[in-house]
């Protein structure tokens, strides 16, 4: 596989990580500001990708938003607020994420640790490890690693379901002008709101 800036983070770090994505979003939510990163553990300066997901526990719950890319151009610190913000805002799930809702939001971050071009998707990916990103005809999108698993999903339906995601046909993951990659990184999540955390 190719590297990112290759970055293995503690269960510290990854606490810290989602910690910092929940603060960000609060202060975006609650007073429309950007959360600085303060003083950044040190795998924080790595450059590597990241993903956050917001998940409402409310009913029988869905996905609030989510944002993040699997190549880091910036600080992997920056990246968690900026995607975190991001995934709260009306571009991501179609509404901004309300005051109201943070009590009830499961907080999720994925770190990039490999990323790897595929031509055969179908015999490369190993659910519940690999997030995959399809990009193509102008078009891009992504799914969290974690999500097959969750839903079980098939590899076809979860190639199907990212294609639909970007705006493309059932199986244009096939085609030769779309490009999939595959990440692969560590995710942590809340277990419950505001609750404690676990790598998955």
């Amino acid at each position: 596989m190719a590297q990112a800036q290759a970055v293995t983070l503690s269960y510290e770090d990854g606490s810290r990580a989602v910690e910092l994505a929940r603060e960000s979003v609060e202060s975006y939510v609650i007073n429309g500001q950007r959360e600085q990163p303060g003083s950044m553990r040190e795998a924080f300066y790595a450059r590597t990708g990241v993903f956050v997901r917001l998940a409402s526990t409310r009913g029988r719950g869905r996905l609030r938003g989510g944002d993040g890319a699997y190549e880091g151009t910036d600080q992997l610190g920056h990246l968690i607020v900026d995607s975190a913000i991001s995934a709260a805002s009306d571009t991501s799930c179609g509404s901004e994420v309300e005051e109201a809702e943070l009590p009830n939001l499961k907080i999720s971050v994925c770190v990039v640790r490999d990323t790897q071009f595929t031509e055969d998707p179908v015999e490369d990916i190993e659910l519940g490890t690999h997030g995959v990103a399809i990009e193509g005809r102008g078009k891009q999108a992504w799914m969290y690693p974690t999500l097959p698993i969750e839903n079980e999903w098939s590899v076809f339906e979860y190639l199907d379901r990212t294609c639909r995601k970007a705006g493309l046909p059932k199986g244009a993951w096939e085609d030769d002008d779309v490009m999939v990659t595959l990440f692969d990184g560590q995710v942590f999540t809340e277990r419950e709101p505001e609750g404690t955390v676990e790598e998955l």
